[in-house]
């Protein structure tokens, strides 16, 4: 069998920050030695690329082929690939799972060691990259080591997961990123009991996920916390039971509104909360509202580098707690597979997320709808190669 051979293809490719995307071709290299190259079907767009795209994160580096919500099939592989073949139907993951490092071996964390160091350079684990301009020879970065904006992509075997082929790469894409990471914050991070109350912060992907997942466990009230009132309906459907806008206590902080909502037997306050929008000051009302001896808040929102957190000591002391989640808290090459089943077996909302389709050539587009605010814009999916498999 002959060796894979360099491909070219298409891809959006962000040349500074600050920028539009421009539709280059691209060479994508073989894929090296524990390596897989993947043809990609079908990929979201996500507010975290327009993040880097903004110049606003620290790691960001350009010019890069950014995307990290895709869903795809392995064209080929390198030398010691032994989990995938070509053929699989995969989803390319931020987060690897190696299973071997101190942090793939616990079972409290879902975070891996092993490729962070380059993975957060733009490159692939052996310092090097995989995609070259056609047009100027220039090299082009990764993106969070997925690069799924490019007819095809390179990553490192730990960060593929396989899943069940009948699934449908244009929705299951999805749980590459936002779904999971809301859902699983949930279910894995805070695992949240049935009969629990639970407040979310933000209503967009990430915020309805995690309103689906507390929905899933059986908890008895989800207030949905967001400025714009449009978005309550679509939260409702998605499980949520109460609403609150803040513009509506404009001199009263939040957190009392909060716990003054959720009185009972004289004390107030909720058992869970979940932030997820990134501010500093919506994390602190996040935990303040918790109850007393024993509510939880869990921060998913990335806020902007540099930021602290504040709050009084005391409310720590008197048995508030406070956590993050990445991912969702899954492991990816174990989790993703499993989450493709449940939605497979209809017990997670995926196709309710998905309000727009764009061909690759349009991703300017598609990053303009995801900013026009309209409520029913939660995630925009591009189909990249439209061939049929």
């Amino acid at each position: 069998m002959s060796s894979p051979q360099p491909i070219e293809c298409k891809a959006a490719v962000c040349w500074a920050a600050k920028t539009d995307y421009v539709l280059e071709d691209v060479i994508v290299g073989a894929p090296r030695a524990g390596e897989v190259r993947i043809k990609i079907v079908a990929t979201g767009v996500c507010h975290t690329d327009e993040y880097t795209r903004s110049g606003a994160d620290p790691e960001g580096v350009f010019p890069v082929i950014m995307g990290h919500e895709g869903a795809g099939i392995v064209e080929s592989v390198g030398p010691d690939v032994t989990s995938v073949k070509v053929g699989d139907h995969v989803v390319p993951c931020y987060t690897p799972q190696c299973r071997n490092c101190k942090f793939c071996k616990s079972a409290k964390t879902n975070l891996c060691s092993v490729i962070r160091g380059t993975q957060g350079k733009g490159l692939m684990p052996d310092g090097t990259s995989r995609f070259t301009c056609k047009r100027n020879g220039e090299t082009l970065f990764h993106f969070m080591g997925t690069s799924t904006f490019s007819e095809y992509t390179v990553l490192p075997e730990i960060s593929v997961a396989k899943i069940d082929p009948s699934a449908p790469m244009d929705k299951v894409c999805l749980l590459g990123c936002g779904i999971t990471t809301g859902y699983g914050a949930v279910v894995n991070t805070m695992k949240v009991e049935k009969d629990s109350t639970v407040a979310v912060f933000g209503l967009g992907a990430v915020g309805l996920a995690v309103i689906m997942g507390a929905k899933a466990v059986g908890a008895r009230r989800i207030i949905a916390v967001d400025i714009n009132p449009k978005k309550f309906p679509v939260a409702k459907e998605f499980g949520a039971t109460e609403f609150v806008n803040p513009k509506d206590y404009p001199d009263r902080p939040l957190q009392e509104v909060l716990i003054e909502l959720t009185e009972e037997e004289g004390f107030g306050g909720l058992d869970y909360t979940f932030e997820c929008i990134g501010r500093p000051e919506t994390m602190r009302a996040a935990l303040e509202c918790c109850h007393k001896g024993w509510g939880e808040s869990c921060i998913i929102g990335v806020a902007a580098a540099g930021v602290e957190l504040a709050t009084r000591p005391f409310q720590l002391v008197t048995g508030r707690r406070w956590a993050g989640s990445a991912f969702g808290g899954f492991k990816s090459r174990d989790g993703v597979p499993a989450l493709v089943e449940k939605y497979m077996k209809k017990e997670i909302k995926v196709d309710e997320f998905i309000t727009h389709k764009f061909d690759l050539p349009q991703i300017n587009d598609a990053f303009h709808a995801m900013h026009q605010g309209d409520v029913r814009i939660f995630c925009v999916v591009l189909w990249l190669c439209l061939t049929t498999y």
